[in-house]
C-alpha cells in the first residue's frame, strides 16, 4: 500500500511546488512507483513537469467533479516510474462546485483511495492558502510534509500551519502525522538563514529532516524548463538535497511523525 504524502504550508513561497517536482523525480529516480497531483490552481507542478495545459484531455477539476476517472486524466513523466495528475485555472471553481455535495472535505480520499496499491508514494502539491483544496489533499494523506523557508517569522508561521493541522487531524484524518519539517532556502553564507536554521532544529527536535534545500538558482529557475533539477543537473547542489531527502524518508528510521499536541507558540 503506497503512502500519502501532502505537501503543505499556509504561506506561500516557501518551496512547496520545487519540493512537489523534486522530491517526486527522487523517488521515481529510485524506481519507486510514483504519483504527483497538483491540487494547486496555479499549476505550478504542471507546469514544472513540462505539462501543457492545453494539450491534455483534462485535470484534477474534472475528477473531482466525477466527469472523468484518475486514470483518464494521468499524464506520464519524463521517468518511467513518474505520473502527475495535472491541475489547471479550473480549479478555483471547484469550491462552489462542491460546496453542496455530502462529504465535500474527502472527495480526493475517495477518488485515490483504490489507487494506493498502485504506487509506492502519491505526493499532493497543496495551494499557499487554507481552502477546500488544502482541506481534501490533508483529508486524503497519510502525512505531511511541511517546507519552512529560513527567513524571519518563519517559526511564527510553522505554528500557526501547526493549529491547522491539528485542526483538520481531528475533524477530518485521525490518522494523518507530520511526515517532517523541510528546511528550505537555506543559505550557508547568511548569518540570518544559519540561525534559523539553527534555531528551528532545536525548537522542534526531532522534527526537522537531516536533509535541507540550499538557496540553488538552478532550483530557481528549473521550473521554467519544464524538468525536475535532477534531470537537468542531478550533480547540483539542489538536486543531491532532494536526493537525500528521498533516501532519508525512504529509509523508514525517522524519528519524526509527531502529532504536536503539546507544542504551543
Amino acid at each position: 500500500m503506497g503512502r500519502v504524502i501532502c505537501i503543505g504550508n499556509h504561506k506561500g513561497g516557501v518551496g512547496k511546488t520545487t519540493t512537489a517536482v523534486n522530491l517526486s523525480a527522487a523517488f521515481a529516480v529510485a524506481e519507486k512507483r510514483t504519483l504527483l497531483i497538483d491540487s494547486d490552481p496555479q499549476g505550478h507542478s504542471t507546469i514544472g513537469m513540462g505539462i501543457n495545459n492545453g494539450r491534455i484531455a483534462g485535470n484534477l477539476f474534472n475528477a473531482l467533479l466525477g466527469d472523468a476517472s484518475i486514470d483518464e486524466l494521468i499524464v506520464k513523466g519524463d521517468i518511467d516510474c513518474l505520473k502527475i495528475l495535472p491541475s489547471g485555472l479550473e480549479l478555483i471553481r471547484a469550491e462552489a462546485e462542491l460546496i453542496s455535495r455530502p462529504g465535500k472535505e474527502t472527495v480526493l480520499r475517495d477518488l485515490i483511495k483504490t489507487h494506493k496499491d498502485r504506487y509506492d508514494y502519491i505526493l499532493i502539491d497543496c495551494p499557499p492558502s487554507l481552502n477546500l483544496l488544502t482541506v481534501n489533499a490533508m483529508a486524503a494523506s497519510d502525512s505531511v510534509l511541511i517546507p519552512l523557508q529560513c527567513e524571519f517569522f518563519a517559526g511564527q508561521g510553522l505554528i500557526q500551519f501547526l493549529e491547522i493541522y491539528k485542526v483538520l487531524k481531528r475533524i477530518f484524518n485521525p490518522e494523518m502525522q507530520v511526515e517532517g519539517i523541510l528546511l528550505t532556502m537555506v543559505d550557508k553564507y547568511d548569518e540570518v538563514s544559519e540561525k534559523i536554521a539553527g534555531e528551528t532544529r532545536r525548537r522542534f527536535n526531532g522534527m526537522v529532516f537531516n536533509a535541507s534545500i540550499p538557496r540553488d538558482r538552478l532550483l530557481h529557475h528549473s521550473a521554467s524548463s519544464g524538468k525536475p533539477l535532477l534531470l537537468q543537473d542531478i550533480a547540483s547542489a539542489g538536486a543531491r538535497a532532494y536526493l537525500d531527502l528521498a533516501k532519508e524518508i525512504m529509509s523508514g528510521d525517522l524519528t519524526l511523525k509527531k502529532d504536536f499536541s503539546n507544542l504551543h507558540a
